[in-house]
């Protein structure tokens, strides 16, 4: 893959680095019920578990003033009084990540901004009062605005951003650089990325520097009623234009494989090879720019949009955290599940690491069918998913993690 960005560029240069090194495990680190529990107090006294588990950047709930207590409708972007805590907690938290070499990742929600007063059409439209003091010109045509129409789609019920407004653009880059560099956060996760053309994601990376940055374009997979189509590849294509529009400075999360593997589980394990024999999500095509995760907190937690089956989570994270991509744990799995599903976790990110698997590793599928799948990744670590058995032939192969229909084993 070719590199956008001047050679010369520090800042572009080490979130270069990081992709192109894709040694990097997330932990989704809350859920949708997060804001009822102190949580920067919460995830302080998490970070040495995080550390010692083999995290590399784990993804924070959006840290400023919102107008829903889980932080998706945003108001006024440079107050860090949250649901989660005040600003005191929250640099606090960070300085605890700092110290332990966690990176924290910002929730970028830049889509849309809840207004403070009304303007054109009677509608909030305005910012009055509060930084950021855009008047309607900055709110999409399509959402009550005077500015521009949306160069993506609508979220619906609150004011969309126009990112096609330099003054707009000028002020998030704005935003983003003092996150960064006066707040502390160094990953970002775009919210809602599909709400707003991905050349303004492009430019606010390029604008603000960060680490790693990772989007949610999350669209529907191929479905004929409830039945999941074998051949996801213009959804998975989606999601790879999306990258590429970034200058391929950003990855994305991949719900082509969360959308399959929830299936594959079920026992239809076929799924997961494609018919070019390769792995069938983004991962496949692209695995230096797939995170890959099972739920996160809209398919998972309290709100259970799309959720992965419970009975089968660990077969899950066999595959993501073995394979190529860049794996995201989330937060329930790892620290609301038991110390068993933890410690399972937490070893099989561990094996990852010993044997040295990266989001670019080789890998060769050996058995798909309904009840097994196995692979061999890097030439060095196999595994097996599924109520089927099977098991590596030579006598180099030592087992090394294995549970509830999984087994993963190394030379």
């Amino acid at each position: 893959m070719g590199f956008l960005g001047n050679d010369h560029d520090d800042g572009l240069q080490q979130s270069q680095i990081v992709i192109r090194n894709g040694r990097e495990v997330l932990l989704q680190a809350f859920n949708w019920e997060s804001h009822k529990h102190d949580w920067w107090r919460n995830l302080e006294r998490k970070v040495p578990d995080m550390a010692k588990s083999g995290i590399t950047s784990a993804w924070l709930p959006p840290a400023t003033q919102s107008f829903s207590r889980e932080g998706y409708l945003p108001q006024n972007l440079y107050s860090l009084n949250s649901s989660y805590g005040s600003e005191h907690l929250l640099k606090t938290l960070l300085n605890k990540m700092k110290q332990y070499n966690i990176r924290p990742m910002a929730d970028i929600v830049i889509n849309h901004r809840v207004g403070t007063t009304q303007g054109h059409g009677g509608r909030y439209n305005r910012y009055d009062g509060i930084p950021l003091s855009w008047d309607e010109r900055a709110v999409t045509s399509c959402t009550g605005g005077r500015g521009n129409r949306s160069t993506g789609d609508n979220f619906n019920g609150v004011p969309n951003i126009d990112h096609t407004q330099d003054f707009v653009r000028k002020d998030i880059i704005g935003w983003l650089k003092w996150l960064r560099y006066t707040v502390g956060f160094q990953d970002f996760r775009f919210d809602f990325a599909r709400g707003y053309s991905a050349k303004y994601v492009k430019e606010y990376i390029e604008g603000a520097k960060p680490v790693f940055c990772v989007g949610e374009y999350w669209d529907s997979c191929n479905y004929k009623g409830t039945y999941l189509d074998y051949n996801q590849d213009s959804h998975r294509q989606r999601i790879v234009n999306w990258i590429d529009a970034t200058g391929q400075l950003s990855t994305a999360f991949d719900f082509t494989t969360k959308g399959i593997l929830q299936e594959a589980v079920k026992g239809q394990l076929w799924r997961l090879r494609d018919a070019q024999g390769k792995p069938p999500g983004v991962m496949g095509w692209w695995p230096s720019r797939a995170v890959t995760f099972l739920d996160n907190h809209d398919t998972g937690s309290t709100q259970g949009h799309w959720p992965f089956p419970s009975d089968h989570v660990m077969e899950g994270y066999a595959y993501i955290l073995t394979h190529p991509g860049i794996p995201s744990i989330f937060y329930d799995h790892f620290y609301d599940w038991g110390s068993s599903m933890h410690d399972q976790i937490a070893k099989l990110i561990h094996i990852r690491k010993q044997q040295d698997i990266n989001s670019r590793s080789p890998i060769r599928i050996i058995q798909a069918q309904a009840n097994l799948y196995a692979a061999i990744i890097g030439e060095k670590l196999c595994m097996k998913i599924g109520s089927g058995s099977w098991c590596p032939t030579g006598p180099e192969w030592k087992l090394a993690a294995h549970g509830h229909q999984y087994a993963v084993w190394h030379k």
